[in-house]
């Protein structure tokens, strides 16, 4: 089981560029660490994966925009012919998003089946903000 979580917030909707990464998740000596990023952080390997994400939320429209981001990995059904009980790794993404009238709404896969990310990219950008380096 997996308690981790990335969240990111987008100060001004709309702006991709411009956002605050947060990594929560328990270190090997099982505390809570909580540990932020800016986007010049983000090491230059693990920017497509962090396009990825960014990609998904453009595709919700011009109506919402999003200003909180909650990342968690889940394990996704995948059968295949020579494996009918085979998982995948991905990165689920849970959307807040704001429209000009002041609206406010979380939006989930089942709204955007985007918000399911299955690059294996994606894994290691969750892995890497969420495993500790003590």
């Amino acid at each position: 089981m997996n308690n981790a979580e990335i969240q990111i917030q987008f100060p001004q909707p709309g702006q991709w560029d411009e956002f605050t990464l947060t990594a929560i998740y328990q270190d090997a000596g099982g505390y809570t660490r909580t540990v932020r990023y800016t986007a010049d952080d983000i090491p230059t390997d693990h920017a497509p994966a962090m396009q990825a994400v960014v990609a998904s939320l453009v595709g919700m429209g011009e109506d919402w925009q999003a200003v909180q981001v909650w990342a968690r990995l889940k394990e996704f059904y995948a059968p295949e012919e020579d494996d009918p009980v085979r998982t995948v790794e991905t990165v689920d993404l849970t959307v807040e998003a704001v429209n000009p009238q002041g609206g406010r709404r979380v939006f989930t896969s089942r709204d955007y089946p985007a918000f399911v990310i299955t690059e294996s990219a994606a894994v290691a950008f969750f892995r890497f903000f969420t495993t500790s380096n003590l």
